[in-house]
């Protein structure tokens, strides 16, 4: 997990965006299904926080142990809006990654999802989209096990469990153009986010209603980024762990204004690529 420290920076202090907590249950109906920006049923808050760089401790990161890490990964896709060099020449990248950094004994890739803080956000197959802004995790301890099971087939699940193999979400984060100058990603140490804190929320989508968690605030959690991110560089997120041994199984995220970031900077483009890691018994 070597990081040259070339383009670390101090912590900043920036708004994230956070779920007030509600009786019922919250929902919004996603860019699927809307056309365009998600439309939220729940209030939301902004609380300034404190965030740190991690590059200045790049080295110690661990999926395991804070959720997430940063890697350095080039790519040999020159556009990565091109859908065919992804899915013959990047994906084959990513898994090999993953496997390197993991151990994994598979890879199984199942969506990528292009965003950009622009006005008119990044093309998709379901529609334009821009930053995440609201603080959430992609899978919830319910939905982590049903979308594993959509992907890889119920009974594959229950084989791989039932023989002592473990199955980890993790979504690989890059900057299509870099350096990022705005709207960055935050991320959470998850040690510091209480179970409590993680909102189970429905999404709708036209074909099914999914299921994530948008983060309430808490005084210690503890907030991280990336200054300056380059393509050649990756963040590895874990968004679900099937194994709930004490370690690290869901990692809150979310973009943020840059305090004084220049309006006509270079727009922030990304690609995450979601995956499923398959650790046999």
């Amino acid at each position: 997990m070597s990081q040259s420290n070339s383009r670390s920076e101090t912590e900043v202090r920036a708004p994230l965006t956070f779920i007030v907590p509600q009786d019922s249950k919250p929902y919004f109906q996603s860019s699927a299904l809307t056309g365009g920006l998600p439309k939220v049923f729940f209030e939301t808050e902004d609380r300034e926080v404190t965030i740190r760089d991690m590059r200045q401790l790049a080295d110690e990161l661990s999926l395991d142990r804070h959720g997430f890490e940063l890697r350095r990964h080039e790519t040999a896709v020159e556009d990565l809006y091109d859908d065919a060099a992804v899915e013959e020449v990047y994906e084959p990248e990513v898994e090999a990654l993953l496997k390197a950094a993991t151990g994994a004994d598979r890879v199984v890739i199942f969506d990528h999802t292009r965003r950009s803080d622009s006005a008119q956000g990044a093309d998709n197959p379901d529609g334009p989209r821009g930053p995440a802004s609201r603080v959430h995790v992609d899978y919830t301890v319910g939905s982590g096990p049903v979308r594993a099971a959509d992907t890889l087939g119920a009974g594959e699940v229950e084989r791989i469990l039932a023989a002592g193999g473990r199955i980890v979400q993790v979504n690989v984060w890059r900057p299509i153009t870099g350096p990022v100058q705005r709207t960055p990603l935050a991320l959470a140490d998850a040690a510091s986010v209480k179970t409590a804190e993680l909102v189970a929320t429905d999404q709708m989508f036209p074909d099914r209603v999914g299921e994530i968690y948008q983060l309430a605030y808490g005084s210690g959690q503890r907030w991280y980024w990336a200054p300056r991110m380059e393509r050649d560089e990756v963040l590895l997120i874990k968004g679900w762990d099937s194994l709930d041994d004490g370690r690290a199984m869901f990692t809150p995220h979310g973009a943020f204004p840059l305090p004084g970031q220049n309006a006509d900077a270079p727009a922030r483009e990304s690609i995450e690529t979601r995956t499923y890691l398959i650790f046999d018994g």
